[in-house]
């Protein structure tokens, strides 16, 4: 063996080695890549012909060796790293049966399936669809100048605490990260718009780089994010067959069966498991502004940038209208709710029965798996799911689905409709965010003429008290639009009035629009209305529209097409809840028609006013340079994907990847393992970018970690913030990189290297409280649909 080193360790060696310089060498990172395959794998098959390299295999047929199997040790788990005196047979060829010949015909039969699975036309491709529409979707809202009105605002509100513009960097870094996503023009953009400010006003060079490019990288963790659907892609894959070898390693025919739910996890699950841990990270990192601040004023000194544009209110007033309405409000709808006052008027039926309740476990398993389950799920989970099916035996077994006869539809429609609420939840969800707005109007302007907004207050009550006296489930939809015309009328009046009084305020202004978009695009996912794919779409197709309105707005051109644009779509949406479309049916009555040809014109009017934004932003010279970017970085992470897998081939040829899993599976303590993964991923951090680490280490570890018995969301988000130090630690953090070229004269490297180190430990400590208290990211998918 050459160097006393096996063969497989050399081969894994040359592939890292050839790796890092291609990197180091400035070429393209994704051609460096798939020349760094290309290029080992040729070192590799020269020093195999050459006899060079030995691969110490352990003698399957030794006695020795038969007696660990007959033992009970599954063959899968044994490995030279935990029986190291079992005997060995030395190989001639590190390859597999038929030298690097046959593995060199196999890995381009493979490269050419895995582009056309995971590029082309496999089953992910629609879900990185949404990598291409996020990018368009943040570099047109990176050049809409929203980022310059966030912080000039968000500088006015928090200048004046103790080192409030680092607050305010923060706060507009995850505002940003959740309506752009994109961390090169995020930091370039805070770089040049708020270094220069905080410097000015005798800001730490450090602190001021530091909390720009820390705050830069939140859109790698806050949803929308890159990061979560690139991983999202793999982590489901790579759960899903994990855990069904675990399940037969463990005596079960499957993983459902062993694990009592189904193995899957999806893009949308994710995003909303990045939740609660991108705040966290947000605030951890005020946090520290905050306290920096405290310890040393001089460096981070509270900072007045002129006063804004609103109305001199008491304490009781912004009390009133802030806290204490809106308070009232949502609660007063959750307590409506409970009591069935507020609720679903559907009278839609099934036809076909529900299907019985089932165990909570399956129990008519083999003995060993019935082992392996005791021991995961524990003896109390077994015997309840035991005494649950004998219960459901007792009863004549599980009850299947079946079609319903026409008296037993009439008879649950009738149920329905005796139950249902006297006011539906879409009206009453309506006439409270109503309500919010003319409380939130009232408050921002407590000396203007408060009758429009009691007209409109007025408006709202008469609404509910029509639906709840003379609207009944059984009222058609059109019939319910005419009843309610008036009422809802009156209050658009007042709402209308209340939004005009909203837009004279500054921080309104600047954040409801990004706000509206941000609602819409992550509300679609993190509710389980739709996939990452289609909020992506609506993401893109927003973005341009409020960019086309801002540039209208510098022009001093009215944006009443992309204002009645969206009203358009709201109005789409609306007749879409609440009518039948379906005009290609046999019997369409007027009812649907109307609703339809009112819909089909929102639709046009709404399709224009996206036509008329794209050539606002096509005569102003936006959309052409977004456009290309966008194909310059959507081209790119593609590039990295093909590439990667050329690389992940070459190591899976030779055995590489089988040799890291035995490694990884020879400790005892699965929590040991996925430790020695996260310090491997975040050492890579160091040299080598997030996406070069997603597809070329993560498919290599992850059989072992998503293999084992943690949460997959937990894994994914753990692995997300730790990729998310890629961007800050030197000597290669691309953050560092694009705040370097933007930064003045006087603000050296060594300012921002030592700047970011505190950011990084906090992204350290944001990982250890993530690692201790797990129910951070779980939570909300465990509140939320999926």
């Amino acid at each position: 063996m050459l160097f006393g080193l096996d063969g497989v360790e050399i081969g894994l060696i040359i592939v890292f080695l050839t790796l890092f310089s291609a990197i180091l060498s400035g070429f393209p990172v994704a051609f460096a890549i798939g020349g760094a395959g290309v290029i080992s794998f040729g070192i590799i098959a020269a020093l195999d012909s050459a006899g060079i390299l030995i691969h110490q295999a352990i003698d399957t047929s030794s006695e020795a060796y038969n007696a660990l199997v007959a033992s009970g040790v599954a063959e899968g788990t044994i490995s030279t790293f935990r029986y190291p005196d079992l005997p060995r047979i030395a190989t001639e060829s590190i390859f597999p049966a038929g030298g690097w010949e046959n593995a060199l015909s196999r890995n381009v039969g493979f490269i050419t399936n895995r582009i056309n699975e995971r590029v082309i036309a496999g089953q992910s491709i629609e879900t990185l669809l949404a990598v291409l529409m996020f990018v368009l979707m943040g570099i047109v809202l990176e050049r809409s100048k929203i980022a310059n009105d966030l912080l000039t605002t968000m500088a006015r509100v928090f200048g004046p605490l103790p080192g409030g513009l680092a607050v305010s960097i923060v706060v507009v870094g995850a505002f940003l990260a959740a309506s752009t996503g994109i961390v090169g023009a995020t930091v370039v953009t805070m770089g040049l718009l708020a270094l220069p400010t905080m410097l000015r006003n005798n800001y730490s060079p450090e602190l001021a780089t530091g909390v720009i490019a820390a705050s830069g990288t939140l859109g790698q963790i806050i949803p929308p994010s890159i990061v979560i659907v690139l991983l999202g892609t793999l982590a489901g894959d790579l759960y899903s067959s994990a855990q069904e070898t675990r399940a037969v390693d463990a005596g079960c025919t499957d993983a459902l069966t062993y694990l009592g739910e189904p193995a899957v996890v999806s893009v949308g699950t994710l995003f909303q498991a990045a939740l609660l841990p991108g705040i966290l990270l947000a605030g951890l990192y005020a946090a520290y502004a905050f306290g920096y601040a405290m310890l040393n004023p001089s460096k981070a000194p509270a900072v007045e940038l002129g006063a804004g544009d609103s109305e001199p209110r008491t304490r009781g007033e912004a009390f009133t209208w802030f806290l204490g309405v809106p308070i009232a409000l949502i609660a007063g709808m959750m307590l409506l709710t409970q009591v069935n006052l507020i609720g679903s008027q559907s009278t839609q039926v099934d036809s076909f029965s529900d299907q019985g309740a089932t165990a909570s476990l399956r129990t008519n398993v083999g003995e060993q798996c019935k082992a392996s389950m005791i021991e995961l799920h524990g003896q109390e989970a077994w015997d309840e799911a035991v005494a649950e099916q004998q219960a459901i035996d007792e009863a004549g077994g599980v009850q299947t689905a079946h079609r319903l006869t026409p008296e037993e539809i009439e008879a649950l429609r009738v149920a329905k409709i005796a139950n249902a609420a006297p006011i539906g939840t879409g009206i009453a969800l309506i006439a409270v965010v109503f309500g919010l707005i003319l409380a939130v109007a009232r408050g921002i302007s407590p000396m203007s003429d408060p009758r429009p907004l009691l007209i409109g207050a007025g408006g709202i009550v008469l609404g509910l008290l029509v639906d709840a006296l003379f609207i009944a489930p059984t009222t058609s939809s059109l019939w319910t639009v005419i009843v309610m015309l008036i009422p809802w009328a009156i209050a658009l009046y007042g709402v209308t009035e209340a939004m005009k009084r909203l837009s004279k305020n500054d921080l309104l202004r600047v954040v409801f629009p990004p706000l509206v978009l941000i609602v819409a695009v992550l509300g679609s996912i993190l509710g389980g209305i739709t996939n990452p794919t289609p909020a992506a779409a609506l993401g893109a197709a927003g973005a341009i529209m409020l960019a086309a309105y801002r540039k209208l707005q510098d022009e001093d051109r009215s944006p009443k097409i992309i204002i009645w644009s969206t009203l358009a779509v709201i109005i789409m949406i609306l007749i879409g809840v609440n009518f039948d479309l379906r005009i290609n049916t046999e019997n369409v009555n007027f009812e649907s028609w109307v609703a339809f040809f009112f819909a089909y014109a929102a639709y046009l009017y709404a399709l224009f006013g996206l036509l008329f934004s794209c050539w606002v932003l096509f005569r102003s010279g936006v959309l052409t340079p977004a456009v290309r970017e966008t194909a310059k970085v959507t081209s790119m992470v593609f590039t990295i994907l093909i590439a990667s897998q050329l690389l992940n081939l070459v190591v899976i040829s030779f055995g590489g990847e089988h040799y890291i899993q035995l490694f990884l599976k020879s400790f005892d303590d699965v929590r040991t393992v996925f430790l020695i993964v996260m310090l491997v991923l975040f050492v890579l951090g160091f040299v080598l970018d997030f996406l070069e680490i997603i597809y070329i280490v993560v498919p290599i570890v992850g059989p072992v970690i998503y293999g084992a018995h943690f949460d997959p969301k937990w894994v994914t988000i753990m692995i997300a913030v730790n990729l998310q130090t890629s961007f800050l630690t030197p000597p290669f953090g691309f953050a560092l990189f694009y705040l370097r070229g933007v930064a003045p004269k006087e603000v050296t490297t060594g300012h921002i290297y030592r700047g970011v180190i505190p950011f990084v430990l906090i992204q350290v400590v944001g990982l250890a409280i993530l690692a201790f208290f797990p129910g951070i990211v779980t939570i909300v998918p465990d509140l939320m649909p999926n």
